[in-house]
């Protein structure tokens, strides 16, 4: 005779297995079609973001915050869920060691 609480584990077990690759891709998926920040947000205005720096050599591109594949935007510690312009700059600019 069958255990039903064994069985009642190995779908738990298997169900956990199973939902780790699709929480993995849905995860992706989000970040990859998050939205471009805009200079109207207000966290974007409070320190003072940019699209196009006016500052020399400095850049999201550059920033030790920003993390991006080469392109022509990127994710941001600062602004979470956004997409930032590499070409972008703000006030919490900080050099890449």
């Amino acid at each position: 005779m069958k255990n039903q609480t064994t069985d009642k584990s190995r779908r738990a077990i298997l169900k956990g297995m199973f939902a780790i690759p699709v929480v993995t891709l849905t995860g992706f998926q989000t970040s990859a079609q998050a939205a471009m920040l805009t200079t109207s947000d207000p966290t974007a205005q409070a320190l003072g973001y940019t699209e196009h720096s006016a500052m020399a050599g400095k850049t999201c591109s550059n920033c030790m915050l920003f993390s991006a594949p080469a392109g022509d935007a990127g994710n941001c510690a600062i602004f979470p869920g956004k997409q930032v312009a590499a070409a972008g700059y703000c006030n919490s600019w900080a050099a890449k060691p």
